[in-house]
């Protein structure tokens, strides 16, 4: 399960919720949720370089796997950084994705276990995954995902919207960005600020009883 210890030495610690926290303004509940949507179409307003760090600063403090972090993130924002991920591009993701802001690659480091002895120093967790690449790499990829959902829900309580998308070749991504690197492609997440002229009609969600068990 995931531990969610903050990292050795960080510079400013997260302050720590009351057990029974209130639950969060209906509002609040509404903008990271019920009335989200995922974007097709953009506004020409730029995403600056201080919110993607702030972003980053949020979903860093989700639980991981021994707080092993092995996400990693590539926010591409400039013309040229987009056109190196055009040619892995599906043709239905091209304009919503090359129209974005910016396109945040999730990835996740093969290799995060090196970190271990850093952000995990209550045990020996490097140990655990050193020398056992399938666990290391499933392991990295079920943990990079979970980042990447953290991304989605930071973006949007900065008030951003997001349009996370699988739509692309993963070998094309990691040969024109991660080549020689232990890093690996997961998904992409375009961000900006959304125009609703794109917007489909709301899709249907499972019920509770279709999707739940309680046992």
């Amino acid at each position: 399960m995931p531990d969610d210890g903050a990292a050795a030495g960080a510079p400013r610690a997260a302050p720590d919720l009351p057990s029974g926290a209130p639950t969060l303004e209906a509002r609040v509940l509404d903008q990271l949720f019920r009335s989200a949507r995922t974007q097709n179409k953009w506004q020409d307003r730029p995403v600056p370089d201080a919110t993607l760090q702030e972003l980053y600063d949020l979903l860093k403090w989700g639980p991981t796997s021994a707080n092993g972090m092995p996400g990693r993130f590539v926010f591409l924002r400039t013309p040229e950084g987009k056109e190196k991920l055009r040619p892995a591009l599906s043709a239905g993701n091209m304009e919503k994705t090359m129209s974005a802001p910016v396109v945040c690659i999730v990835a996740h480091d093969l290799k995060f276990y090196d970190r271990l002895p850093y952000l995990f120093p209550h045990a020996d967790a490097r140990s655990w995954f050193a020398g056992n690449e399938r666990l290391a790499e499933t392991t990295a990829f079920r943990n990079g995902t979970l980042q990447g959902a953290y991304l989605i829900m930071a973006a949007r309580s900065l008030g951003l919207d997001t349009g996370p998308m699988s739509g692309f070749d993963n070998a094309k991504v990691d040969q024109a960005f991660f080549a020689g690197t232990d890093w690996r492609s997961n998904f992409l997440v375009n961000l900006g600020y959304g125009d609703p002229s794109g917007l489909f009609d709301r899709s249907p969600r499972l019920s509770f009883d279709e999707a739940c068990r309680l046992e």
